[in-house]
């Protein structure tokens, strides 16, 4: 039977409450295929963490992560007590990093069971390939001067092999969907990032002729989410671009806490780490109302990428049996509570 040795890092606010539950979970889904099991080990690392040791994760944390097969995150930022840039770039962006993500890839389509705010959502079924690495979160830039005279710069920094191997992903995964991959960009008013991604793009689809494309300017693609998200399968993006059509796809699908999410070294180099889009909603933390969906969904997308696609698609499928059955947390207006909602994905699975 195969292990994997998974690294859990359940992180702040109601990841320490949804982690648990999608575990369950996964459990009980490789307890029934009986092929393979899970070994998870927890790290107390996070907000609470840096308040008692004045760093978000140990200095060889990378390092003791790098022993692990995946890592499996649930929510970082605690903002009351700790600055966000302090947090993310001492936790989530340093395993992004560190571990070589270059690959952020996130789900939206509509869920049976679950009402979309769009008045015709038509099925959409999108997945955005967001290059996770470097462009607009570019650790380049700076600030000089003070009072008025004040500067920031702050510089998007985009690669040819970045943004190539972002591209060729996209063009792979829609090889297996509906072979349609839309472009990201704005180079009507980015004049240099942007017409060298739209060459780029130009290129590596000349290697794909079976693939379909199709390139909007971000702005325009916002709009398009809402008024027709039906007509796009694949989406390839910048980091920027990437992370705000993401969250808006979580919107349209009904709620963020559903939205899904993998950090991929696509040479498994190093560790993936899958976390859901939500954050750590502090507001509703310990209540015992946070949706696991989310979580849930991004353990799902590890099944995948570890190489077991049935065992993901029957998780999925709980999960749409469980929201067709009523069952949901009050942020997609249902009653129940998260052990409620658990339950009902276990008695499904």
């Amino acid at each position: 039977m195969q292990t994997y040795k998974i690294a859990v890092i359940p992180g702040d606010g109601i990841g320490v409450e949804v982690v648990p539950s999608a575990i369950k979970v996964l459990d009980k889904i490789a307890k029934k295929e009986g092929t393979f099991q899970f070994e998870w080990t927890y790290f107390p690392w996070g907000c609470e963490y840096y308040l008692e040791h004045g760093e978000m994760m140990p200095a060889d944390g990378i390092e003791t992560l790098k022993q692990y097969d995946q890592i499996f995150l649930g929510a970082v930022g605690m903002p009351d007590i700790v600055p966000d840039h302090v947090s993310l770039w001492g936790l989530l962006i340093k395993i992004r990093r560190e571990m070589k993500q270059a690959i952020n890839v996130r789900p939206a389509k509509l869920l049976k069971g679950l009402d979309s705010p769009l008045k015709n959502p038509n099925n959409f079924d999108i997945m955005v390939v967001r290059e996770n690495s470097e462009g607009e979160y570019s650790e380049s830039g700076g600030r000089i001067h003070a009072g008025q005279d004040e500067i920031a710069m702050q510089n998007a920094v985009f690669t040819r092999k970045a943004t190539e191997r972002v591209m060729r992903y996209a063009f792979e995964l829609a090889k297996h969907s509906r072979g349609h991959v839309t472009s990201a960009t704005k180079s009507n008013g980015l004049t240099y990032s942007m017409p060298f991604w739209d060459e780029v793009f130009a290129e590596v689809k000349q290697d794909y002729p079976e693939i379909d494309t199709a390139v909007n300017h971000i702005d325009a693609l916002a709009a398009f989410f809402v008024m027709k998200p039906q007509a796009f399968d694949v989406i390839v993006a910048s980091n920027l671009f990437g992370d705000i059509l993401t969250d808006l796809g979580g919107a349209i699908m009904g709620s963020i806490g559903i939205a899904p999410a993998a950090n991929l070294n696509i040479e498994r180099e190093y560790p993936s780490m899958f976390e859901p889009v939500h954050g750590s909603a502090p507001d509703i933390a310990g209540k015992g109302i946070a949706n696991p969906i989310g979580q849930i969904w991004t353990g799902k997308m590890m099944l995948d990428f570890l190489g077991h696609p049935e065992a993901g698609e029957q998780v999925m499928a709980a999960i749409e049996a469980t929201l067709e059955a009523g069952i949901k947390t009050g942020d997609i207006g249902g009653t129940a509570t998260m052990d409620e909602v658990v339950k009902a994905i276990l008695a499904r699975i």
